[in-house]
């Protein structure tokens, strides 16, 4: 007798675990790329005196906020590479679109609260395109490095 009982609604796949070494294969190269591009442009914004991190963690040594570039960054890019993987076409075009408009919005929320400054030169709608090519970019270049998967 099969006592194993299923759900008729649910035809959901099974939840296949993957290995760290296939993870790490997954997704560092994406998360490698958001390092880099996010402390280029960090770099460079406050080179060009658009910005400032007035509290940063080591403010002696580095010029741009490193726990958002080398921590909050990439945790935020997992998460949306995650999401983007689970969504139709339109579904991907709403998450770009949605957080593209959601980080000038953290941005004016930093600037609140003392974190972030910018230039009377700067335009929030800057970030807004920034992040919309950025997000593009990066699930463009994550596609890339995974089409054998």
């Amino acid at each position: 007798m099969n006592t194993v009982k299923r759900s008729k609604g649910l035809n959901l796949p099974p939840w296949q675990k993957k290995s760290l070494p296939f993870l790490i294969r997954e997704y560092a190269p994406v998360l490698v790329l958001a390092i880099l591009l996010g402390t280029s442009l960090d770099l460079y914004f406050v080179g060009k005196n658009l910005y400032m991190f007035p509290i940063r963690p080591f403010p002696e040594v580095f010029s741009f906020n490193i726990a958002f570039t080398f921590i909050g960054l990439p945790l935020l890019v997992l998460v949306y590479v995650m999401k983007m993987k689970q969504v139709n076409k339109w579904g991907k075009v709403g998450i770009v679109l949605f957080l593209s408009l959601l980080m000038p919005i953290f941005e004016r929320f930093s600037e609140l609260f003392g974190l972030f400054e910018h230039s009377d030169e700067w335009r929030h709608i800057y970030s807004f395109y920034g992040y919309l090519v950025f997000f593009s970019f990066i699930f463009l270049f994550y596609q890339l490095t995974n089409k054998e998967q």
